[in-house]
């Protein structure tokens, strides 16, 4: 059964990320919309995520059967350090997307100003490290979300 669960847990999700990070490098190179593939990854993260919290449940659950008392202060505590963490790396992950985001538009703009007018150096490297930014406000938080754990 824990290997069920191991496999599940680890090597299901590596498998996932794979074939679709290989299913979108072939539609790219087709030329699909970027949108249809980045639905695709988003459904994938998704089912990942659905099935990590079925598991966690139903693991809590048979612990649960097994020993009452002990089981429902191991699984709240379980729960709570999981949700914990999957909330940390979340926190973590779309701060990384949406700097990654600002950064990939500010820097483009910040050059071309550059190459214009050399003055505006400074001005244009507030806006990229503003984007950068983004993802340190991430970091801090799942830094402060890990302390409370």
């Amino acid at each position: 059964m824990k290997t069920l669960f191991f496999f599940l847990l680890t090597v299901f999700p590596i498998l996932a990320i794979g074939s679709v990070a290989f299913y979108s490098y072939r539609k790219k190179v087709q030329g699909k919309s970027m949108k249809k593939i980045l639905l695709v990854n988003l459904m994938l993260f998704l089912a990942i995520l659905a099935i990590a919290s079925l598991l966690t449940f139903n693991v809590s659950a048979a612990e649960a059967e097994n020993n009452e008392a002990q089981a429902e202060q191991t699984a709240t505590t379980d729960n709570s350090k999981g949700l914990g963490l999957l909330a940390a790396a979340i926190s973590t992950g779309l701060a990384g997307i949406g700097g990654g985001i600002a950064v990939a538009a500010g820097a483009p703009a910040a050059i071309a100003a550059t190459s214009e007018d050399p003055k505006a150096f400074g001005k244009a490297l507030i806006f990229v490290a503003l984007g950068e930014s983004i993802a340190l406000y991430g970091v801090v938080i799942s830094i402060l979300i890990m302390n409370n754990i």
